[in-house]
């Protein structure tokens, strides 16, 4: 059992579900790719809203492809921006700064 299999399986002990209801190469395929076309932070957000579609009833599978699709067609232009803007000053990425896409704490 991989770190990764056991990271699964205790969350979802803790939260009540089934280890192989969790696809985890799907969610993190979708990770990787909106982190690689979008911009990193949108990554764990974006699989929180894969979580909620499915909650709601979606299927994973196709949830994730939409998603994957959308982040692949993502303007470079725009990417590249957000990119730029995520690492801000030396040492304040993910910070919640204007320019990162991120939420700033109130």
């Amino acid at each position: 059992m991989t770190r990764m299999d056991e990271w699964v399986s205790a969350a979802c002990a803790e939260l009540d579900l089934s280890p192989a209801d969790v696809d985890v190469r799907v969610v993190l395929d979708l990770a990787r790719d909106v982190a690689h076309h979008v911009l990193r932070p949108g990554a764990p957000v974006t699989a929180y809203l894969l979580g909620v579609a499915v909650g709601r009833g979606a299927d994973p599978a196709t949830a994730a492809a939409r998603l994957a699709r959308l982040a692949a067609g993502w303007p470079a232009a725009a990417a590249a921006d957000s990119a730029a803007g995520a690492a801000g000053p030396e040492g304040t990425e993910g910070t919640g700064s204007p320019d990162s896409g991120a939420i700033a704490p109130a």
